[in-house]
């Protein structure tokens, strides 16, 4: 996880973290912070083990560590953190070893990762259900608040 690992120990990347996190601190709904990405990657690697998806653990990785760092840009200009994670993530990629087409391959999954079935890519569509999966609303304090429909809601561990 080489390419993970430049991402994760990166100044621009802690930047980025930490401010998110700090924008957030007072956020009474579900967080975008280290845990959740965490949380994404792991479930996301199992989606992929189970279902033999074709994409790197390092990839699935990277993409966990980036996908909503755009909340920084949407909290503080107003733009969708899917857009802004992508200028984000542009960024932070240049960074790392991976190959064009796997750069845009991440791209390309943090752009859809609030989209179900938005794209061919098995990726994609398990990276968008690990998205939903990691969040443990059965011990969420905001669960009556919270705008996820029951339907939508996680109300038992399953990853």
């Amino acid at each position: 996880m080489k390419n993970t690992n430049k991402i994760v120990l990166s100044k621009i990347y802690r930047d980025y973290l930490n401010e998110l996190e700090y924008l957030e601190r007072d956020r009474f709904f579900c967080r975008h912070n280290y845990e959740h990405f965490i949380s994404v990657a792991r479930i996301c690697y199992i989606l992929k083990l189970e279902e033999d998806v074709d994409v790197d653990k390092d990839m699935i990785y990277a993409t966990a560590l980036l996908h909503d760092l755009g909340r920084v840009l949407e909290i503080k200009e107003g733009i969708n953190h899917a857009i802004g994670s992508v200028d984000i993530a542009r960024e932070i990629l240049e960074i790392t070893d991976f190959s064009l087409e796997e750069k845009n391959r991440i791209l390309s999954c943090i752009s859809y990762h609030r989209t179900k079935d938005a794209a061919e890519d098995e990726f994609f569509n398990i990276f968008y259900r690990a998205d939903k999966l990691s969040r443990p609303c059965f011990r969420c304090p905001a669960y009556d608040e919270c705008n996820w429909s029951y339907e939508k809601k996680n109300h038992e561990i399953k990853y």
